[in-house]
């Protein structure tokens, strides 16, 4: 299956080019995968933080307008 999930430095990567695509100003793309990054789990000691796609998709989509 695919993961849900994308590491924040994949999404940032993408920024520039989503961010265009999506009418949005970059700054404003960064902002919404920040908050849609999930910390490690048990206090930060097990896992990596991650971007949640489906909740950023969504968070796009209605920044968008659609």
């Amino acid at each position: 299956g695919l993961d849900p999930h994308i590491s924040p430095a994949a999404a940032l990567y993408q920024a520039p080019r989503i961010a265009r695509l999506r009418g949005l100003a970059p700054q404003q793309l960064v902002d919404l995968v920040g908050q849609h990054t999930e910390q490690p789990l048990l206090f930060g000691l097990i896992g990596e933080p991650r971007v949640n796609v489906l909740a950023l998709n969504l968070a796009l989509d209605a920044a968008h307008g659609r």
